[in-house]
């Protein structure tokens, strides 16, 4: 079969296409033929070897397949030949290994896909099981409004729709006028500029004076002040990524100016529910009825042969590109 692997991290020169043997299923375990592969960030850091939870080398990046079983091992009964299912690397002892053909996984790691979800759409689902958690970070406690900042990203995309599904009022930024309708298109009730500066009152004047009740941010640097100060009494900032670097400025200083609104700032991961396979699962669960029913939906899809693995990463790397790329086998 073919597959893309690295031997050490690098540049998107470091993906070379392979050819393996055919994964046999062992006892326990299915094999998956792909049909749609996502590619994302997480697919970058390991290809740079800056994923803080690396595969060993040599590596076959890929979090993201869906696919049908096409073999299984001994003692399955949980699965059988000829289901659509969606792979994901949360639900493995590593992440990464899929970009191949093919992939051997425990029978118990894939989610059986409805007839109504699509393979491209189904590798778009981790991002909205990621938006449904990081929706509850705050204990589920009630919130009118959310600021979603880079809102035509894929993470970004998947928390606009899942909070517009809530009945919350989604305010998102963004760079360019492409970028700006794309997130309008996904759900967003406004888009303001992303600048940090007036991003503040711009918040104020959309809510009233009252300010947001939960801000997610995946940029930093200067964009994270000015999330903090555009919070609501109780509000939180949920940190999930620093694209930009660490804060600029002292955040417990800015909290502590702020001490009269009682505000909290959380960092996020969804590795941290690594050990909890209920949660995990039970979330992605609860993203695929949410597609299958239609009140969310997979954003535009670019799609390329799994062969142009470098290409992808090219573009990739130089962000901008709206919507879900996903590598077709």
């Amino acid at each position: 079969m073919k597959a893309i692997q690295l031997q050490a991290p690098g540049g998107p020169d470091v993906l070379q296409l392979v050819e393996l043997p055919l994964p046999q299923p062992q006892a326990g375990e299915v094999r998956i033929k792909a049909m749609a592969i996502g590619a994302g960030g997480p697919d970058v850091l390991i290809r740079n070897g800056t994923y803080k939870w690396m595969p060993p080398m040599p590596a076959i990046p890929g979090n993201e397949m869906a696919g049908i079983v096409d073999a299984i091992g001994p003692g399955v009964s949980a699965l059988q030949v000829g289901q659509r299912v969606l792979v994901s690397a949360r639900e493995l002892a590593q992440r990464g290994g899929c970009y191949a053909e093919a992939i051997c996984v425990p029978a118990a790691a894939p989610f059986v896909l409805p007839d109504a979800i699509g393979f491209e759409q189904a590798v778009c689902l981790g991002n909205f099981q990621l938006a449904l958690a990081m929706l509850s970070s705050n204990g589920n406690l009630p919130a009118k409004s959310i600021l979603v900042p880079g809102a035509a990203g894929g993470v970004a995309t998947a928390l606009v729709q899942v909070a517009r599904d809530r009945g919350l009022h989604v305010i998102g930024t963004a760079s360019t006028q492409e970028k700006r309708s794309f997130a309008l298109a996904n759900g967003a009730h406004e888009v303001i500029e992303s600048h940090p500066q007036g991003l503040t009152e711009k918040v104020m004047q959309l809510t009233d004076g009252r300010g947001v009740d939960l801000a997610f941010d995946h940029l930093g640097g200067d964009l994270f002040i000015a999330c903090l100060r555009a919070l609501a009494p109780c509000g939180m900032v949920v940190s999930y990524n620093i694209v930009n670097g660490p804060p600029t400025g002292d955040v417990f200083e800015e909290l502590r100016k702020l001490l009269g609104r009682s505000l909290a700032v959380r960092t996020f991961s969804i590795h941290a529910i690594d050990a909890d396979a209920s949660q995990r699962r039970g979330l992605m669960e609860s993203a695929i009825a949410l597609m299958a029913e239609g009140r969310v939906r997979a954003p535009t899809i670019t799609s390329f042969a799994l062969t142009d693995a470098r290409r992808v990463h090219e573009l990739l790397d130089r962000g901008g590109t709206p919507g879900k790329i996903v590598l077709v086998p």
